[in-house]
C-alpha cells in the first residue's frame, strides 16, 4: 500500500503537487494551488486537485483554507464534494461552512452519507435548520435520521450505522451468500451478519469469515453466536468504547429497549470516540473547556478559559497568605524566601503526576472501590520514596548554596512532607470529586495545586520557625 504522505495530485497541466510534507502536514504549495483554483472559479482544476482525496485529507485541506474560501470550495466542487470530509474538521469550522451553504446543497450532501456521518453533521445545527434539511429528504431517509437525532448526545444511537445485514434463522449459508451477491443496497463495509426473528429481535450473529468457510446447506442458525456483546442505543459512547477495548471487538449490534436490531457500531466509529474522549480529558486537566477547538475565535477561547483562571487566582492568594503568617522569619532570613517556592513547585509537579494517572484510571474504570485502598497506599509509598530522595538532594543543594547546614535539614524535611502530601492529594482529591459526582478531570488540578502550595509553604516555613527558634 502506498504511503499517504507520498500521495500526489496531478493538475490538468501535468504539474504534480505533493499533498503532504515529510511530517505529514498539508503543503503550503498545494493549498496555494487550491486557492488559485477557487479564486479563478476553475471547477475542473479543483476537481483534479481535490476530487480523489480521502475524506481525512480533504478535512485537513479545509482547515488549512481561510474561512471565506471553505464554502466556496464546497460549492465549486458540486456533486464531487464528499460531505464526509466535514466530519473530519473542528465543530466550529463545520458550523461556519454549513451556515454559508444553501440548504439544498447540504441536504443533497447528507443523502450520500452513512447514518452516523449524517447525524454528525446535523446534530450541531439549530433545530429549525435541521428540520429544513430533513424536509428535503425522502421520507424513508428522513425517518432514520430523525430517530437518530432523538437519541441522547454522545450515545451509541448517534454513532451507529442503521445499514445492517439481517437474515432469518431458517436461511442456509448458501441462501445468505446468494443474498449478499445479488443485493445492490448493502453496507459499504461489514464484518458480520445478524440473525433476527420475525419481529426483528436479535438472536445472534455470524462472522463473515465463518460464513464463507461453511458449506452451503448448513443453516445459519447453527453458526450464529448467541451470547454476543450487544449495545443498547442509549448507552454512553464512552462505555461502548471501553467494551470494544476490553473484548477486542470489531463490530457490535445495536438494539433498542425491546432488543430489536436497529443498527451496528464498528471499530472505526470507536476510534473516533476514544480520540475525542482522550482529547477532552487532556483539555479538562489543563482547565480548558472540553468544547474548545483550535479554530475558535480569540474571544471564545478567552471566555472559556477565564473561569478556571479566576478560581486559580483565588487559590493562589490563599497559598500566598501562608507566606504572610511567617513574614517575620522571611525578613530575618532571605534564604527562606528564595527556597520556599522550590518546595511548593516540586510538590505541585509530583501531585500532577499522581493526579494525571488517577484521573485517567477513573475515566477508564480501572480505579474504583475494589482497588482504591491498594492504589492509595502505592502512591503514598511512591511519595515517601521520592520525598526521601529529593530531601537529600535539596538539602545538599541548599547547604552548598547558602553554607547553612541547618537550612539543608529544614528544606529536606519540608520536601519530604510536601511530596507525601502531593501523593495523597493527587490520588484522594480525584476520588473524592468522583464520589461527589464532579468531573475530576476538570476540578482536580486547581485543588491539588492549592494543597501542595499551602502544605509546601507551611511545612517549610513552619519547620524553619520551630528549628531556628529552638536553636
Amino acid at each position: 500500500m502506498p504511503d499517504p504522505q507520498d500521495m500526489t495530485v496531478v493538475t490538468p497541466g501535468d504539474l504534480a503537487v505533493e499533498l503532504r510534507d515529510a511530517e505529514g502536514a498539508i503543503r503550503a504549495e498545494y493549498v496555494d494551488k487550491v486557492v488559485e483554483a477557487i479564486y479563478a472559479s476553475d471547477a475542473a482544476t479543483l476537481r483534479d486537485l481535490v476530487g480523489d482525496l480521502h475524506q481525512a485529507d480533504s478535512g485537513d485541506l479545509i482547515e488549512a483554507l481561510d474561512p471565506e474560501d471553505r464554502p466556496r470550495l464546497v460549492t465549486l466542487m458540486g456533486a464531487d464534494f464528499d460531505f464526509t470530509a466535514l466530519t473530519e474538521v473542528d465543530d466550529a469550522v463545520r458550523e461556519e461552512i454549513l451556515d454559508e451553504l444553501p440548504t439544498e446543497t447540504v441536504a443533497e450532501g447528507v443523502r450520500e452519507l452513512d447514518t452516523d456521518d449524517a447525524l454528525r453533521i446535523l446534530e450541531d445545527l439549530p433545530k429549525d435548520e435541521q428540520d429544513e434539511i430533513l424536509d428535503q429528504l425522502p421520507a424513508s431517509e428522513r425517518v432514520v435520521l430523525e430517530r437518530g437525532l432523538d437519541y441522547p448526545e454522545a450515545s451509541a444511537g448517534r454513532r451507529m450505522q442503521d445499514e445492517v445485514i439481517a437474515v432469518p434463522p431458517a436461511w442456509t449459508v448458501g441462501h445468505a451468500i446468494d443474498y449478499l451477491r445479488e443485493t445492490a443496497e448493502l453496507p459499504e463495509r461489514f464484518y458480520e451478519l445478524y440473525v433476527v426473528d420475525s419481529d426483528r429481535k436479535l438472536l445472534g450473529a455470524v462472522a463473515l469469515d465463518k460464513l464463507l468457510r461453511t458449506n452451503r446447506p448448513v443453516p445459519v442458525a447453527d453458526l450464529m453466536e448467541e451470547d454476543l456483546r450487544r449495545v443498547h442505543a442509549t448507552d454512553d459512547q464512552e462505555e461502548v468504547a471501553r467494551m470494544f477495548e476490553r473484548y477486542n471487538l470489531v463490530a457490535a449490534p445495536v438494539v433498542d429497549d425491546n432488543e430489536r436490531l436497529v443498527g451496528t457500531i464498528t471499530f472505526d466509529d470507536i476510534v473516533d470516540v476514544i480520540e475525542e474522549e482522550a482529547e477532552e480529558d487532556i483539555k479538562a486537566l489543563g482547565g480548558v473547556a472540553r468544547e474548545e477547538e483550535l479554530s475558535d475565535t480569540v474571544w471564545t477561547i478567552a471566555r472559556g478559559r477565564f473561569n478556571w483562571l479566576l478560581v486559580n487566582l483565588g487559590t493562589a492568594f490563599l497559598a500566598s497568605s501562608v507566606l504572610g503568617l511567617f513574614e517575620g522569619e522571611l525578613q530575618k532570613m532571605v534564604a527562606l524566601a528564595v527556597l520556599a517556592p522550590i518546595v511548593a513547585s516540586q510538590g505541585g509537579n509530583a501531585a500532577t503526576q499522581t493526579m494525571t494517572v488517577a484521573v485517567r484510571a477513573i475515566a477508564t474504570r480501572e480505579l474504583g472501590n475494589a482497588n482504591a485502598g491498594r492504589v492509595i497506599m502505592r502512591e503514598l509509598l511512591v511519595g515517601l520514596l521520592n520525598g526521601l530522595a529529593f530531601a537529600v538532594l535539596t538539602g545538599l543543594a541548599a547547604y552548598v548554596w547558602f553554607k547553612v547546614p541547618d537550612l539543608g535539614i529544614v528544606i529536606g524535611l519540608a520536601m519530604l512532607c510536601n511530596l507525601v502530601a502531593a501523593a495523597l492529594g493527587g490520588i484522594l482529591i480525584p476520588l473524592v470529586l468522583e464520589r461527589l459526582r464532579a468531573d475530576p478531570a476538570v476540578s482536580s488540578g486547581v485543588f491539588v495545586t492549592t494543597v501542595t502550595d499551602v502544605v509546601g509553604f507551611f511545612s517549610f516555613l513552619g519547620i524553619a520557625t520551630l528549628w531556628f527558634g529552638l536553636k
